[in-house]
């Protein structure tokens, strides 16, 4: 009998299952909010939950978090510096490295490799002590991408060994994230793993507190995005892995819990949607990068399509969109004039006043004022402590700072003063970047209270809020309904429409490449009369749209919105029990994979170079060149399988040399050799 906790940590909620492998059997699970100020209270709330008395005996733990993938969609994370090694100044102008960055410094430093792994410059460790020292006492951490360093990782390892004697901050080195070129969107893969570092600590070390507080020995494991599992150590070092870790479990789980093979799994949670296809039982993977919150990585992970759609997601009011509306089920699909849920995640001011009662006053009187204002029913309140102590905040975001430790505060109460008012919107907006602090306001999930689909926080909060937003809503431009359940019902219907039209074109990105988001027009004229039912009184086209694979739906929101979904698609839905805990059950049902990569080159005077993450090494033989390059890359990967936590480690192994035709005769290009290390889990005792 094999006992395994799982544990998931997303944006609202945290998850947990206790699963014995034996018997494929579920013995209990368990929900608790997630508390990103303190992680530990969350996840102790779900796993005392979880567990009877005395505890069984644990043989694994294993953990699977959206919080990484939703601080890159929120544009979240915390302060960084950049050591760029013999880039080109325009770097910064491509694969949107520069708008990654933000005001994070970025370093230019003498160095880097050429594409046959020889230096192009000496590293300039002057300039480097320099920038470390510099910077070190306003960042979190430190990232290091050098030029070529993926043909030749030395100047990225003198860099990060400088920065260890120097600092006890983390440091991530491009080399070790991808053996891929393309320099610019390796260093952006390098800013976001050295942002997300402490975030991720944060949600380990709770793990592990809360373990030996309950006195559970367990081994802990962390699911990456390609739904495989490490240990909890590596994942410290390379956190980006994790991004789409959600996503991974939720297929995982869904596949489990379904046992559908042919089928588009969608997850939906309080701050995301995430799309998914399964053939034949097992995930699409996207080998060229996961793209997450706009922003193409060099993360190999489950293909997911991930937007900011969920039950917590802001309700706000727009100029653009156009009324649809037709009776679907048991609620209206409307693409409303003005309405869009997402992508920012807010806190529901129905659980906000659930856990700060006194709210429900400031609501009360804004709701009394003759008008309506743009901050009526918004909140700000903070979310977790500091990341890099009191020095990285400015004047006006340490007052904004201090006056929140006393609990929320009504954002028309902390813009009063009209003179101060753009600075602290400023200063307030880096605060809710750095996820330092959060806002909150109207969502569906508020609608859904209202609308009585759900009663496990502040009706009356909701209500209240409802009624602000309804009220803003009805005066120009927008012209929606002022009826308060009718509004909440048009909220609830831009929901489904918003999640039909991601899952159309994830349909369509997946068979025919098409991509509808640059095509607002196309996306309206057909995607959403489809969706609502409604072509318009002068249409001369009628739509209608099926899509041709099954939905599972999984996630707690889901069962308020995909009926609606899969009617208006023509397509069956299975929700399938324990839908609402998948992603926990997905994160102990998974293996150990670690792969490592060679590529061969031939040089000009007949020799052959072999570049491995480890370094550069030349044979006057091919065959020589490869042998040594399979036998290296093998002994890599499989090392590494079993520092990520694996027992009984196979390594496959694969070549592949490319010739190219050229006048008639075939030229050799190169080899890359790829070598796979799988195993299980290692147990405890």
């Amino acid at each position: 009998m094999a006992i395994l906790l799982g544990i998931d940590t997303g944006g609202t909620y945290t998850d947990a299952v206790l699963y014995d492998d034996s018997t494929d059997t579920i013995i209990s699970s368990a929900k608790a909010l997630t508390t990103k100020h303190d992680l530990s209270i969350g996840i102790r709330g779900a796993v005392e939950a979880v567990l009877p008395t005395p505890p069984p005996d644990i043989r694994l733990v294993s953990l699977s978090t959206t919080l990484a993938t939703n601080a890159i969609v929120e544009g979240q994370g915390s302060p960084v510096c950049l050591l760029l090694l013999g880039y080109p100044p325009d770097a910064l102008n491509r694969s949107g490295l520069r708008q990654a960055l933000g005001d994070a410094p970025v370093i230019f430093i003498e160095g880097g490799h050429t594409v046959t792994g020889e230096e192009q410059a000496p590293l300039d460790l002057d300039a480097t002590r320099h920038a470390i020292q510099t910077h070190a006492p306003g960042v979190a951490a430190f990232g290091v991408s050098g030029y070529f360093a993926v043909r030749n990782p030395s100047h990225e390892l003198a860099v990060r060994r400088l920065a260890r004697e120097l600092t006890q901050l983390p440091v991530t080195c491009g080399h070790e994230l991808t053996s891929n070129l393309d320099a610019p969107r390796r260093a952006l893969t390098v800013t976001l793993n050295a942002r997300l570092i402490p975030l991720l600590q944060g949600l380990i070390l709770a793990v592990r507190d809360m373990l030996v507080e309950r006195e559970i020995h367990a081994p802990l494991m962390v699911v990456k995005g390609d739904g495989s599992l490490i240990d909890a150590a590596v994942a410290l070092e390379r956190p980006v892995e994790t991004i789409l870790s959600g996503p991974a479990a939720s297929v995982v789980g869904a596949r489990h819990l379904s046992g559908e093979d042919d089928v588009f799994v969608v997850d939906m949670g309080g701050t995301t949607t995430d799309i998914a296809l399964l053939r034949n039982g097992r995930p699409m993977l996207d080998l060229d990068g996961a793209t997450v919150g706009g922003w193409r990585t060099m993360v190999e992970a489950v293909a997911v399509h991930t937007l900011g759609l969920g039950g917590d997601s802001e309700v706000r009011l727009d100029r653009v969109g156009e009324v649809h509306l037709e009776r679907v089920g048991q609620i209206h699909l409307n693409g409303a004039h003005g309405l869009v849920v997402g992508p920012q995640r807010v806190v529901p001011l129905s659980l906000l006043a659930h856990q700060h009662a006194e709210i429900l006053d400031s609501l009360r009187r804004q709701l009394a004022a003759p008008v309506a204002g743009p901050d009526h029913g918004q909140f700000v309140l903070r979310q977790r402590s500091l990341d890099s102590g009191r020095a990285s905040l400015t004047e006006t975001q340490g007052q904004i700072w201090d006056r929140l430790a006393a609990g929320p505060q009504a954002l028309p109460d902390l813009f009063r003063d009209s003179r101060t008012a753009y600075f602290q919107r400023r200063a307030l907006a880096r605060l809710v970047e750095r996820g330092l602090v959060v806002i909150s306001a109207f969502t569906p999930t508020d609608a859904a209270h209202v609308l009585g689909y759900h009663h496990d926080w502040s009706i009356e909060a909701a209500r209240l809020g409802a009624e602000l937003c309804a009220r803003r809503a009805s005066a120009p431009p927008w012209e929606l309904s002022r009826d308060v359940e009718d509004f909440c019902r048009q909220v609830i219907g831009q929901v489904a429409i918003q999640s039909g039209r991601a899952l159309v074109t994830a349909a369509l990105a997946e068979t025919y490449g098409l991509d509808l988001k640059g095509d607002d027009l196309l996306r309206r004229l057909f995607v959403d009369q489809a969706l609502a039912g409604d072509d318009g009184e002068d249409s001369l086209v009628q739509v209608a749209l099926t899509l041709r694979r099954p939905l599972v739906a999984i996630g707690a929101p889901v069962r308020t919105y995909y009926p609606a979904v899969a009617e208006s698609l023509h397509t069956r839905l299975h929700i399938p029990q324990h839908a609402e805990i998948a992603n926990a059950l997905g994160a102990v049902a998974g293996g150990v994979m670690q792969t490592v990569r060679a590529l061969i080159k031939p040089l000009e005077d007949e020799r052959f170079r072999v570049h491995l993450p480890i370094g550069i090494h030349d044979f006057a033989d091919l065959e020589e060149a490869a042998a040594y390059a399979l036998e290296e890359a093998s002994m890599l990967a499989g090392a590494q399988a079993r520092r990520a936590g694996a027992v009984g480690v196979q390594v496959q192994t694969r070549r592949e040399d490319h010739i190219v035709r050229l006048q008639n005769e075939d030229v050799y290009f190169d080899t890359e050799i790829t070598a796979t290390a799988v195993g299980r889990p290692r147990l405890g005792n």
